[in-house]
């Protein structure tokens, strides 16, 4: 993805769909969205995606890589796979229900 996000279908692989947890809840208070994302979209291409899918203004996106834990599968030892995660704020004056979008 490491190319600008330009067609339709390149949009639908970098956004997953939203990541819900209490935390992320709580950040929608101050108008920050959490989505689990591709692993190798960029901080642009996640932007335009967000715009594009929701047609809100963006106004920062931040993005962290989360490692997989480390499981054990009966006698063996295995590894959940690394994901991405972004928090997206959107700009003054624009809003966003995720729940209503998904």
């Amino acid at each position: 993805m490491s190319q600008s996000v330009t067609s339709a279908e390149k949009i639908y692989h970098v956004v997953y769909g939203p990541h819900v947890t209490e935390k992320a809840v709580s950040g929608s208070d101050a108008n920050i969205h959490t989505f689990k994302v591709a692993v190798d979209a960029t901080k642009r291409d996640i932007k335009k995606a967000i715009q594009t899918l929701f047609e809100v203004e963006v106004a920062d996106v931040r993005t962290v890589n989360v490692k997989g834990k480390k499981k054990n599968f009966g006698r063996r030892q295995g590894k959940r796979k690394d994901w991405k995660k972004a928090y997206v704020r959107l700009a003054e004056g624009q809003s966003l229900d995720v729940a209503a979008e998904g």
